[in-house]
């Protein structure tokens, strides 16, 4: 059987979005979830869409800065979303947006996007450790998966976490996809590049797109330092986990052809919810972009 080589345009397919009528606020697009191997869609596809809607409707030069979000009901997968912007303020040097997802009638998702102007002032970012592995040293996930089983894997998900994500994901230390590799610790490191070029999105700039691509894969990994320090892996038999929060803010700009590395820790876990947070670095150390998201992690 031949099998689709990996490709990143399950990235720029999620964010390409389409003009529609609004019903509620100012403008509106649709998009379309990414087919993964879950009962529901992937948070990120919401994440990055909503970004990508609310950057089409700011023409003013100014740079999303900050987004804030809430995922209210799972979305259906391979369906669209209806996402409608508001036009909350547009100042001289920053401007707000409210963009809700629906799908069959109903609110999904709902963020406020903050953008800047931008303007001269200190510069200021943390680094990263130089011990952390270099992306050649370490397996691709598709490596790792070669002749693995156990759990709740099925080939389906074999096949979306080696290839089907649309970026080459390094864990540092191993994954956790069958077994926590590596210490019970509450960190971990994440390389990640897409699998080819980027392509162009109609509508957004190359720097949007890529805004919007660090908005996608960063809900990938983000829970896995708490399910690492719980000793939980994603094909624990009976595990759910869901999105429920998420922010994120966009310190500067930086291509996203290359690699990355997402620096994550576990922040607290009680009560059936865990909080993590991730800092992405370009390879030269510049700090692009933090993220903060709350999770359900249910274990049998």
């Amino acid at each position: 059987m031949t099998r689709t080589p990996p490709t990143s345009a399950v990235l720029t397919d999620a964010i390409t979005l389409k003009p529609a009528r609004p019903d509620h606020f100012d403008l509106a697009f649709t998009a379309t979830t990414q087919p993964c191997p879950w009962p529901k869609a992937y948070g990120g596809d919401l994440v990055a869409q909503a970004a990508a809607a609310a950057m089409r409707s700011v023409t003013e030069g100014k740079s999303l800065h900050s987004m804030h979000s809430y995922f209210l009901r799972p979305a259906d997968i391979g369906a669209e979303v209806r996402y409608e912007v508001e036009v909350v303020r547009d100042g001289r040097g920053y401007s707000t947006r409210q963009v809700r997802g629906y799908q069959n009638g109903k609110p999904l998702y709902v963020c406020l996007a903050g953008f800047a102007a931008g303007e001269a002032g200190a510069a200021f970012h943390t680094a990263f450790d130089e011990d952390v592995p270099g992306p050649e040293d370490l397996s691709t996930s598709a490596d790792y998966l070669a002749g693995r089983a156990g759990g709740s894997m099925t080939e389906e998900s074999r096949a979306y976490w080696s290839g089907g994500r649309g970026f080459d994901m390094r864990h540092v230390p191993g994954p956790v996809y069958l077994t926590v590799e590596g210490e019970r610790l509450p960190h971990q490191a994440v390389w990640l590049r897409p699998f080819d070029p980027l392509r162009p999105v109609d509508g957004l700039t190359d720097a949007q797109r890529d805004l919007a691509a660090l908005a996608y894969v960063c809900d990938y990994t983000i829970l896995e330092p708490v399910l690492r320090v719980l000793d939980l892996a994603w094909a624990e038999p009976g595990l759910v986990t869901a999105s429920l929060d998420h922010a994120m803010w966009f310190h500067r700009p930086g291509p996203v052809d290359g690699w990355l590395l997402y620096v994550q820790e576990a922040v607290a876990a009680d009560a059936g919810r865990g909080l993590g947070t991730g800092r992405f670095f370009t390879r030269d150390h510049r700090h692009l972009a933090t993220v903060v998201q709350e999770g359900l992690i249910r274990p049998t």
